[in-house]
Parts: C-alpha cells; structure tokens; sequence
C-alpha cells in the first residue's frame, strides 16, 4: 500500500479540461477509466509522487446559470477565449452540487479506476474539499436548512449583495470576511454540530476515493475566522475548533489520509495545530514574485520541522500562471527554490511548459498555446536533478551568506544544503537582476580533509575544491543575474592523497 513520502512532489490537473483534450487527441471520448497508459506515464516521467484531480464533482447547474449571468466572469470568458461559446461554461468547481464524481469523467468507477493507475506508477491521488459553502441546489438546502444562515427579506432588501432569495427562503451567501460574497454558494454554518457531522460524513466518503484531500480555503472554518466573519449570524463559538473536531473523526478511519489546507493570512501554524499535515505557502510565492531575496531568507528561517510542512509552489490554478507572473529568468531562478526546498513541493499542468494564460475554474476549454521548449528543457533538467532520495530523506539547512565591507551583494544571495548519509547537495540562487558575490558557510557538511568536485547539475559544469578551504573560509560564489546553482559534492579523496 502506498503511503506518502516525506517532501512529496504533487501535480495538479484540472480534470475536465485534460480529459477533454484527451478526447480531442485521441478521437474519441476519454474518462478517468480510458485514460491512454501514455498519458499516465508522462506525469510518472516527471518524478511526480501524487496526481491532485481538481474538479471531478459534480458542478451546480444554478452555479453554471449565475457564471453566465455574471458581466465580470463573461468578460473574463471572453478575454480567455477569442471565440468563447456558452457551452464552454461548466460552472466552478467550487460552487458544488453534489460530491459525487461527474459523469463526464466516468464517475466513481473512473475515478477508482485512474487511482488504481496512478498507483501502478507509485503515485497517490488527491482531491478537493469545500467547507466554507455549498451551491444553492446542493441537497442540504432542502433536507438541512439548519445547516445555513438564514434571514429576513428585510434584511435582504437591504444588503441584497449578501443574501439570495431561493422560493421566499432567505439563505446568506458564502463569503470571506475580506472581499464581497460569492454569488453561486450558500454559506454554511461551521458552529452548528449537525453540520460538522454531516461534513465528516461527506469527508470519509471522499477519503474512501482517494489519499489525500485538499481543503478549500481552510482558515474560514477556525472558530475566530468565522465569528468575525458571521458575527451578526453565527453566535458564540462552541468550545471545539471545526477542523479539531473533523479532522480526527477523519482520521480514525483513514489514519494515513493527508489534509493539505489551503490557507493565508499567516494561519498556517494555527491550521497545523488543529490538525492539518500541511497548508499553503502563500508566504514564500509572493517574496519570490517580489524577488525578496532577505524576505525569502527570513522565512526560510523558521523551524525545519514547520518547513517540511509547507506546500511550495509557482503556480495553482488560483494564481497566475508563473510564465505570466515572472519574466523567465526570474522563473528559472524561482522554480530552482520551489523544488529544492523541504516541504510538498506542487506543480501545475501546463507550468514545465510554459503556458502563460490563466483558465477560469468555470472553463471547460483553454486556449491553444504553443510549448515554450526552452522551458520544458529547463523543468526536465531541474526535475531530473531534484528527483533522489537526499532532497526527500535527507536533513536540509539554510546557509549562512557573508561579503565584505565595499560589496553588499552578498544579500541578494539565498543558499540552502541538504545532506543524507555521504551525500551532499548544496542550492545556491541570486534573487536579483544584479551580478553578486557571496561566500556561502557550510560548517555542518563535513568536509574537510578530503578534494571535492562540486558539480552542478543543472549546467554539468565542475568545480574543483578543497574541503579544508570550504570548512574554513567558505564556498565562493559569483551568481550571474537570477543565476544558480545545484552543486552535488561528490568524488572525496583524502587531501594527503592529491597534489
């Protein structure tokens, strides 16, 4: 049985959209049961651990209404495809009708059956959850409208942006204590009991399909989160935190089940706390978009075991595309960072090749984009170089970057080890559009008394170094603009032994 690997590397696929090209390649209708072995073996080709399916419930009509409906999201169809069509619509992922698997991918036999093949390839399956809200013709609307914030038509007729008007039924519509409600969900209530058991009961079936799941903006459901969101509505809170309560229920059944949370507002280590495995890193994606080479290390500073935690990524399908985000050398040196740092590391199709248009969830169709082969070449050398057993078991280190007195430049420099056993690795990055210096410390390597060749396995460039020189005074290093290096030390001899 599978079980997931410490620092696991995950690739998200929006499910319908692939399937649909799937289709398109092969001439005829794909599922998630049909899909070509090919197409499996390319994502096991890139040394993936685990397959995030985003989007395989079943979508709300009601959702997929108010999407058209909608002049924001029509425009941003319409900017997204040239010659948009009303059928490409499905409506969002996350306005859910039902958890059960769309019909279009198969349903619960694909999906089982795409889990046993991701499973003959040594990966795990994830897939999502939304607490926070459901759609307005989810069944809980009509069998527990207990579950839900109701109101007045008077309360209504005077905040109509909060509430929705289903059949003379006032329901208040999901929302986040920061930005406008959404207007396709209703929001539900993380305090009322019934609905915290109706929710684990929805969670174990979705942990029965799958081995881990990946928890919709998880930090609307803490208890302190949710009373200053809904303080008119909700009341006070019960003395147990949503997700303490769900999570080991979960678990007792499924005790090897990952919960990823997505989360922001630097509630990562409460979400921890309360029983998540790992949760978003929102932290570092937004320093290296900034190219914040000192905001990134005093965030890397934090403890390794909080580190190994995070979920580091360039790109998800609620962010930009990292080719649009980043012009490509910063992406180079950005994408180096995300997969050489400990934690789960995430990755999004259509990313390694470079695809610079950001699909709206409620899309079916993308785009044509030609691959950028510059880049796929690059994420295949990065991916290739990144994909042993030392940047997954071994021990990681942030380093230490000194300079002199007339040369600063040594602060655009971020570098970071890993060492298992006699196997040593050390990253090196310039987070700046300036050539810099630095002299990385590399006191825990254990490398003195023998010759070193540093060889970088990005470039297969070798440098020749004496360990006593490295212990002493340090690694020297000259980084180009938004340069790097992946430096394997390998090959010691005993120092007496050379000349």
């Amino acid at each position: 049985m599978l079980t997931w690997p410490k620092n696991p590397r995950i690739y998200e696929i929006n499910a319908l959209v692939w399937i649909r090209e799937l289709s398109l390649a092969c001439g005829y209708d794909v599922t998630l049961a049909t899909v070509p072995r090919e197409a499996w073996n390319a994502v096991a080709d890139l040394g993936m651990d685990a397959v995030w399916l985003m989007g395989v419930w079943e979508r709300s009509p009601a959702g997929r209404s108010m999407a058209l409906g909608h002049p924001g999201l029509r425009t941003e169809f319409m900017q997204t495809l040239g010659d948009f069509r009303e059928d490409d619509v499905l409506g969002s992922p996350y306005c859910v009708r039902r958890y059960e698997v769309d019909e279009r991918l198969g349903g619960r036999k694909g999906l089982a059956a795409a889990r046993k093949e991701l499973a003959k390839r040594g990966m795990l399956l994830m897939l999502d959850y939304v607490p926070n809200h459901v759609a307005s013709d989810h069944p809980w609307v009509t069998e527990h409208p207990e579950f839900f914030f109701r109101a007045t038509e008077q309360e209504r007729m005077e905040d109509p942006a909060q509430f929705a008007d289903l059949g003379g039924r006032i329901f208040a519509l999901g929302r986040d204590p920061y930005f406008p409600a959404w207007t396709d969900v209703l929001q539900l209530n993380a305090f009322h009991e019934g609905m915290r058991g109706a929710s684990i009961d929805v969670l174990k079936d979705i942990a029965s399909q799958c081995d881990g799941i990946r928890c919709d903006m998880a930090m609307l459901l803490m208890n302190d989160v949710f009373e200053r969101t809904w303080i008119e509505f909700a009341g006070a809170p019960p003395e147990d935190e949503f997700w303490e309560v769900v999570i080991p229920a979960v678990k007792r059944k499924f005790p090897d089940l990952l919960f990823m949370a997505e989360a922001y507002w630097d509630l990562e280590w409460s979400l921890m706390q309360q029983g998540f495995d790992c949760c978003y890193d929102k932290r570092l994606y937004d320093r290296l978009v900034r190219g914040n080479a000192e905001g990134v290390r005093l965030h890397l500073g934090a403890d390794a075991a909080f580190q190994e935690r995070l979920v580091r990524f360039l790109e998800n399908h609620d962010e930009q595309r990292a080719s649009a985000a980043f012009d490509e050398k910063r992406l180079k040196a950005a994408a180096v960072a995300v997969a050489t740092l400990p934690g789960i590391r995430l990755f999004h199709e259509g990313q390694i090749e470079g695809r610079m248009v950001r699909l709206p969830v409620q899309l079916i169709r993308r785009p044509h984009e030609e691959p950028n082969e510059g880049l796929r070449g690059f994420y295949g050398r990065l991916l290739s170089a990144t994909r042993w057993d030392l940047m997954t078991q071994g021990t990681w280190k942030l380093c230490t970057i000194s300079g002199w007195p007339d040369n600063a430049t040594c602060r655009n420099i971020i570098a970071w080890s890993w060492r298992k056993d006699d196997q040593r690795c050390l990253v090196v990055i310039n987070l700046s559009d300036r050539q810099s210096q630095g002299l990385v410390v590399l006191p825990h390597l254990d490398l003195a008394g023998a010759s070193w060749s540093l060889v970088d396995l990005m470039s297969g460039a070798v440098f020749q170094r004496p360990g006593d020189d490295l212990v002493l005074s340090g690694l020297y290093v000259d980084l180009w603009p938004w340069g790097y290096h992946v430096l394997r030390f390998e090959s010691p001899q005993a120092a007496h032994g050379t000349q």
